[in-house]
């Protein structure tokens, strides 16, 4: 939301046959699906509903319209999910009223999914997961079918066109199910591992701001080096950086890549790498060291809790001032009021 609009849409849906694409205006639940061009009867696709369901559900905002503009009370990210559910015909309300939640597991940067276990009143149970897509395919055993069975789960394919979604800037996020018996009620991590059953993804879109578009010109301008961290897929990151003007936007770094780094291997690759991503909050303050060693003076931008070390650490600590925690603004040198870079 620093570098981008932070104004979702759901543009792309990939199931196990197809790769949809979705067009429509904000978050008005009204819009086309397409198939290769051609509009496309949602009806007739038993997939497209099974994932506005779980959207609908494994979802913590709300949609509502004001003197004919729709907005969101919540997440960005889950008011496109729910904008996407209406579009496929899902009526979200009643979807929330016959399956009652029971218990869930919140999403968090470390294990990058969320979980609900949900009860209906017809005795039926189920677990619904959302989150990034590597994470997800890791969890599950085998994926939905057209007919609505099961089949092994095609984890080249899935990864190929992650990528695919991932290059077009778009932000993908993976969606599986699970069955389990009415008088499970507890919902652990151990009830996800390797359980699950893959529906599908979708690809939404966050345009870069126009003025951060300015400001990263303004900084290189000034001899700012500006470098990108964030939880995003790398593809996605990169497309980004290439739309906002980032100086080297071909080599990303991922969080999987800075674990593996020693502090000294780490030093020596931080000055030209700009982009970082799938990373933890706890990488910042490894990024800052980095840098900071090569006697470069480091101002770092954050938000959570767990920021609050690297904005210590930074010589210029800036926290959030909208959707900013206390703990980062109180360890941070500046608020941005407007969260805008």
């Amino acid at each position: 939301g620093t570098l981008t609009r932070n104004e979702m849409m759901v543009a792309s849906v990939l199931t196990p046959q197809h790769l949809f694409t979705l067009d429509g205006t904000g978050y008005e639940p009204k819009g086309v699906i397409r198939l290769e061009d051609a509009a496309v009867d949602a009806s007739e696709h038993d997939i497209l509903h099974e994932l506005a369901r779980a959207s609908a559900l494994c979802n913590d905002a709300g949609l509502r319209e004001h003197e004919g503009v729709w907005m969101v009370e919540g997440d960005p990210m889950e008011g496109a999910l729910l904008t996407f559910s209406g579009k496929i015909g899902t009526d979200v309300r009643k979807q929330q009223a016959e399956w009652a939640r029971t218990d869930a597991i919140a999403f968090d940067s470390q294990h990058r999914f969320m979980g609900i276990l949900v009860h209906d009143h017809e005795s039926h149970a189920c677990v619904f997961v959302k989150g990034a897509p590597e994470r997800i395919i890791s969890m599950c055993k085998d994926q939905r079918t057209a007919a609505g069975g099961v089949e092994p789960l095609a984890g080249v394919y899935w990864n190929e066109q992650t990528d695919r979604i991932a290059a077009l800037g778009q932000r993908v996020l993976a969606f599986a199910v699970r069955s389990v018996k009415p008088d499970h009620t507890v919902l652990e991590h151990r009830d996800v591992e390797g359980t699950l059953t893959l529906l599908g993804m979708v690809g939404m879109i966050d345009p870069p701001r126009p003025e951060a578009i300015a400001a990263v010109g303004e900084c290189r301008g000034a001899g700012i080096r500006v470098k990108m961290i964030t939880g995003d897929h790398g593809k996605t990151a990169a497309a980004i950086g290439r739309q906002i003007g980032l100086q080297n936007p071909d080599q990303v770094l991922t969080g999987a890549d800075l674990d593996e780094m020693s502090d000294e291997a780490l030093k020596g690759a931080v000055v030209n790498c700009d982009i970082f991503a799938r990373t933890s909050p706890e990488h910042k303050l490894r990024l800052v060291t980095a840098l900071q060693s090569h006697g470069l003076t480091v101002a770092m931008t954050g938000d959570g809790v767990n920021d609050a070390p690297a904005l210590k650490r930074a010589d210029a600590g800036i926290a959030m001032g909208r959707k900013g925690s206390e703990a980062a603004k109180e360890a941070a040198d500046l608020v941005l009021a407007d969260d805008n870079f």
